[in-house]
């Protein structure tokens, strides 16, 4: 029997859940129902897959979905998470940037025990969870994560300066701790706050954001360090199409009898 699963936002990283399932690579999965705040956008993406759409979670959850994979923003997490959980279903996230909101954190966590559901975060522009969490029980150890991108995906941001468009050389934008970051730019962030959580946590992960003009793309560089392991990890990505593809992945995981960690 396949497991029913529903999608939580009908842009480009939820089309892309939803094309992948409609192409058969996802087999082990029922996709019910997707979900959106913009009807005109859910209606599109559900009859292109053949699928139900709403704009109402209470209705999503009455079609039963053991999966809700969320692939819209921060607020959607907020708004929509602990819902999910208490009527019976598992949450998929990509917009880890809500748990940079401790108390939330705990709360879903709560929520998620309480209930005997799980939340899954998604790798989304990054990866290497297993080796970083495994990393952080074998010693103490130090973490961060410099990001690499262009002036121009950061001049709607506090960090951005004129002199980044101008400049012929790589500037920093940001340096402190992922807490620092958060603060500054909670949506931006997702790569950091997963950092974190997989390691040292917000106040003592580090981050460094570099703007380098002409650069197309992100490429984001995770450091740990311990007493008996040093890593890096490097991943580069032309577009934000990963991320979708990382839920694809991810629930595909969950189904196996053979799981990699």
């Amino acid at each position: 029997m396949k497991t029913k699963f529903a999608i939580l936002g009908a842009g480009k990283l939820g089309s892309i859940v939803a094309r992948a399932w409609k192409a058969g690579k996802m087999p082990e999965y029922e996709l019910v129902g997707i979900l959106s705040r913009t009807a005109d956008s859910a209606q599109a993406l559900a009859e292109e897959v053949g699928v139900a759409w709403t704009t109402q979670l209470e209705e999503l959850l009455r079609w039963k979905p053991q999966i809700v994979a969320e692939a819209a923003s921060v607020e959607a997490v907020k708004a929509n998470a602990i819902a999910v959980l208490q009527g019976g279903a598992d949450f998929v996230t990509l917009a880890i940037g809500a748990f940079a909101d401790a108390d939330f954190y705990e709360e879903v966590q709560a929520v998620a025990r309480a209930a005997g559901r799980k939340v899954y975060i998604a790798s989304g522009a990054i990866g290497g969870f297993d080796l970083m969490r495994t990393a952080a029980v074998m010693s103490p150890i130090e973490a961060s994560i410099t990001s690499e991108t262009g002036p121009q995906y950061l001049r709607t941001t506090p960090v951005y300066r004129e002199e980044m468009a101008a400049s012929e050389t790589t500037l920093t934008a940001f340096e402190g701790s992922a807490k620092e970051a958060i603060a500054l730019l909670p949506r931006r962030v997702n790569v950091a706050v997963a950092t974190s959580l997989a390691t040292n946590g917000p106040e003592h992960t580090g981050v460094k954001i570099e703007s380098t003009p002409g650069f197309i793309g992100d490429t984001h560089t995770i450091r740990v360090e311990g007493e008996e392991i040093k890593a890096e990890i490097a991943i580069y990505s032309r577009t934000s199409a990963i991320a979708g593809y990382s839920v694809v992945a991810l629930l595909n995981n969950i189904a196996s009898p053979i799981q990699f960690q």
